[in-house]
């Protein structure tokens, strides 16, 4: 029996830039803003600043932002358990202009899609496991989950969720632009 992974409905606390005083606002970013009547790329992972994330993570989707929304996808968020002033910090940082900021500061999306875990063991608390989604309308339509999902994992694999293999998937399922010229 098939069944359909419905993404966490949860309100996302973000923080934006603005012209007036105090430079910034906060605002509520749902599910349901992001998701519905949307084909959205969401990439999870373990902490702004860290060494993979900042290396190879989050500047390959950069990288390759245009040719996944030339798939079909709307939009590509990167999402980790920080808050929003830590991710927009990240993002500046990393000069970063196309990829929006995803801040589960509480962990909670993340935890009702499973893959909250604890990295304890190396100073960090509660974080995300490293993962690569396509969601379809609020509906997960393909996950990529590095393998190894544990509570302070003595290691951060990142082999099937980087932005390659999720291009790889898009265009596997996109159709040519000669066949729809076709029809």
């Amino acid at each position: 029996m098939a069944f359909e992974l419905v993404v966490p409905n949860v309100t996302f606390k973000t923080r934006r830039e603005i012209d007036t005083s105090p430079g910034y606002e906060w605002y509520d970013l749902t599910s349901a803003e992001i998701f519905a009547g949307k084909r959205v790329v969401v990439f999870g992972l373990p902490g702004a600043f860290t060494p993979t994330c900042s290396s190879t993570h989050l500047p390959g989707f950069e990288a390759e932002y245009d040719k996944i929304l030339s798939t079909g996808v709307d939009e590509v968020y990167c999402l980790s358990v920080n808050d929003s002033f830590v991710m927009n910090a990240w993002m500046s940082a990393q000069e970063i202009s196309k990829v929006k900021p995803l801040p589960d500061g509480t962990g909670q999306f993340t935890r009702m899609l499973g893959l909250l875990i604890d990295k304890s063991n190396i100073g960090f608390g509660p974080r995300s496991w490293r993962y690569s989604m396509v969601v379809n309308d609020g509906i997960v339509e393909t996950m990529f989950v590095e393998q190894g999902i544990t509570d302070n994992a003595d290691g951060d694999p990142f082999e099937v969720s980087d932005a390659y293999t999720l291009l790889d998937y898009l265009e596997s399922v996109s159709m040519p632009d000669s066949l729809n010229d076709a029809e």
